[in-house]
């Protein structure tokens, strides 16, 4: 099953913090997931999936991918996105 990602809102971010953008992303023109993060990372640009903050003061994901390529979809359309939006 081939999945199709698209981002339907992107929000940049200006100055020195790590998030560069958030957005929402639409899967197969159906579902929209609200929250998703552009983050500047060691090695690069990578996508985390909404989160939040639970009683205990840790953060979960909200979101996940059930496998790599997946992620790898959903990265790659987040990332293009970010990308033609400069």
């Amino acid at each position: 099953m081939v999945l199709d990602f698209k981002v339907t809102r992107l929000h940049r971010f200006d100055g020195d913090g790590v998030t560069k953008a958030i957005c929402d992303v639409a899967i197969c023109e159906e579902f929209i997931v609200k929250g998703f993060r552009v983050v500047e990372g060691k090695e690069g640009l990578f996508v985390s999936p909404p989160r939040e903050k639970a009683k205990d003061g840790k953060w979960y994901s909200k979101a996940l991918a059930l496998t790599a390529q997946t992620k790898e979809a959903l990265s790659k359309a987040v990332i293009s996105s970010y990308g033609k939006s400069s």
